[in-house]
């Protein structure tokens, strides 16, 4: 019997709270979208508590979605998704930057020497975004690792590694606004970010275990672009006793591979940073 772990209960979407009262139509619509971005179908009520928005005016902007192909919503259940105008700005978007298509072979490789779960996620403002997931076939599932699923930084292994190397004036910042946002997670505090974050830059690679989900935790690390900021992460799921029993292979695999997604990450960018130039040269070709 595979072992089904839970994340914890879903709360507010994690997101900076405008300080003053009004809130525009626009912000309230990307709340909603923000929210819908983890993937499942979810109910109006569900949706209107995670954006922190009453019902009726979650409705009324999920009928101007629905209208416009960027919702979809399913007449016999009455749950919501995103629709296909949301995929076709999403695909635009990746075109300029999607990691995955280089993090691909590494991924595999992780899952086939190790056998457990590999996560890609991208930084995005002061949270984590899983993009990309390998199951592994040990027989373990955690129904957290999901595509599009969102964590602050520093909750999971990671999510820890993409904050452990940001500039430190960017980290010192984040780790402000994540203190105070933090409370779905009671064994996550400032001295452990702190303590956790030194390790990892001490190791080369971020360990975290048990605070997140019992029994359960994570080694990651960055995909660090060219100035040597992450533009990236690549973690490895599991039991602790997996961690733990063979942490030092993990994290050498991790940084190898890593590193081979930085090298091909910079010849990426070398790449298009060549062709703009041409364009703006020559123009487009004819």
């Amino acid at each position: 019997m595979p072992v089904q772990k839970n994340a914890p209960p879903r709360a507010k979407s994690v997101m900076t709270r405008p300080s003053g009262s009004s809130v525009s139509s626009v912000e309230r619509a990307m709340r909603v979208l923000r929210v819908m971005s983890e993937g499942s179908n979810a109910r109006l009520t569900d949706i209107a508590v995670a954006a922190d928005l009453d019902k009726a005016t979650a409705l009324r902007l999920l009928e101007m979605m629905v209208r416009d192909g960027f919702v979809l919503r399913d007449a016999a259940t009455k749950q919501y998704a995103l629709g296909p105008e949301l995929m076709v700005l999403g695909a635009a978007a990746l075109r300029r930057f999607d990691p995955r298509p280089l993090a691909k072979p590494s991924l595999m490789r992780l899952v086939g020497q190790f056998e457990d779960s590999v996560v890609l996620s991208i930084p995005s403002g002061i949270e984590s975004l899983c993009i990309d997931v390998e199951e592994g076939s040990y027989p373990i599932r955690a129904n957290y690792l999901r595509v599009g699923s969102r964590r602050p930084l520093g909750v999971g292994a990671g999510s820890l590694a993409l904050l452990a190397w940001m500039p430190e004036a960017e980290r010192e910042a984040a780790l402000e606004i994540l203190l105070a946002q933090l409370q779905r997670y009671p064994r996550i505090d400032s001295r452990l970010l702190h303590e956790r974050i030194a390790e990892a830059r001490d190791k080369g690679y971020a360990v975290l275990l048990d605070v997140v989900v019992d029994r359960m935790g994570g080694i990651g690390v960055p995909i660090l672009d060219v100035n040597g900021k992450p533009v990236a992460a690549i973690s490895i799921a599991a039991l602790n006793e997996r961690i733990l029993s063979r942490e030092a292979e993990l994290g050498q695999a991790l940084q190898r591979e890593a590193m081979v997604c930085q090298v091909r990450w910079a010849e990426a960018m070398h790449c298009g940073a060549r062709t703009a130039h041409r364009m703006a040269a020559h123009g487009p070709p004819r």
